[in-house]
């Protein structure tokens, strides 16, 4: 057999478009155009490229946007006193800090400064504590482009035993959380990390495996079940010398042996990707309806 694509990208553009259409109905009822600040620190390039793609998203779907980027040398009361006046800014809707951040930064510090309310990443204890408690919040946006993904096809979790991949606070924990909670689909769900021992005795048993471990072809064919489900997070850059760039962009599974197992499957890129920009547009558009937290 040979696994049917999971298009993230086209997926993508659907809710960009439904996106682009409920700010246009919210903009001709007199309301202003939300607003997303971006907080970028360095000059890290990879982080560059995820803040254009964001930026350019939103000026496609009418969501006005704004990136403040900041010398690697900042303090973290600099980063902090920056986040606060954008949390007291009634013209700001969401706030985004691109990670990583800088050695000397505490990441969780920083994401515990931004206002909850404007937290569009959905990286807040907040809102984790809010999702893992199964009431409204902004759900980080990784987890909840892929679960677009499943609506869209029809991809069934409830009773699954799914396997996740990868235990960061960013995608693998929170997507563990919603499997097992998640519009009551409840599937059994088993988190696997770097630790994990003997790795293959988990991902064999999985009827849906998500893999966002950062390690180009840690899973391969040998490693999953017929029929798998397999959505792959990972986009890790692998010397290429017949690529024009000098590398190629490759997921965290060995797609050519996975796909001939699996049943579902998405590609790298072309993924999941444009769903968390996509996603990171829709709660962008909820901060500013404030559909979250009223008002």
């Amino acid at each position: 057999m040979s696994a049917s694509i999971l298009d993230g990208k086209m997926v993508a553009g659907l809710l960009r478009e439904n996106v682009s259409r409920d700010v246009k109905r919210w903009t001709e009822t007199g309301n202003r155009k939300p607003r997303l600040q971006v907080i970028l620190v360095g000059d890290n390039p990879g982080s560059h490229t995820y803040v254009s793609a964001k930026t350019k998203a939103c000026l496609e779907v009418g969501i006005d946007s704004d990136t403040l980027i900041l010398p690697d040398t900042v303090s973290d009361k600099e980063l902090k006193d920056t986040i606060r006046q954008f949390n007291n800014d009634d013209a700001t809707d969401g706030i985004l800090v691109q990670l990583p951040l800088p050695q000397h930064i505490d990441p969780m510090s920083v994401i515990e400064t931004i206002d909850h309310r404007k937290d569009v990443d959905g990286f807040h204890p907040m809102n984790i504590g809010r999702m893992t408690t199964g009431q409204p919040c902004f759900r980080p946006c990784t987890p909840a482009g892929i679960f677009e993904i499943f609506n869209y096809y029809s991809i069934q979790t409830k009773g699954k035993h799914a396997v996740m991949v990868g235990a960061s606070n960013i995608v693998g924990s929170p997507m563990a959380i919603l499997l097992s909670r998640e519009n009551d689909s409840k599937a059994t769900t088993t988190i696997c990390h770097k630790y994990t021992r003997d790795l293959t005795r988990h991902t064999i048993d999985a009827d849906i495996l998500i893999v966002a471990a950062g390690s180009p072809g840690l899973i391969t064919g040998q490693m999953v079940k017929e029929g798998v489900v397999v959505i792959d997070v990972g986009i890790n850059r692998v010397a290429d010398n017949q690529s024009e760039k000098g590398y190629r962009l490759t997921g965290d599974c060995e797609f050519d042996s996975v796909s001939k197992k699996a049943s579902w499957i998405t590609p790298v890129p072309g993924g999941v990707g444009p769903l968390t920009v996509a996603m990171l547009m829709k709660n962008t558009l909820l901060a500013a309806k404030k559909s979250i937290y009223p008002v």
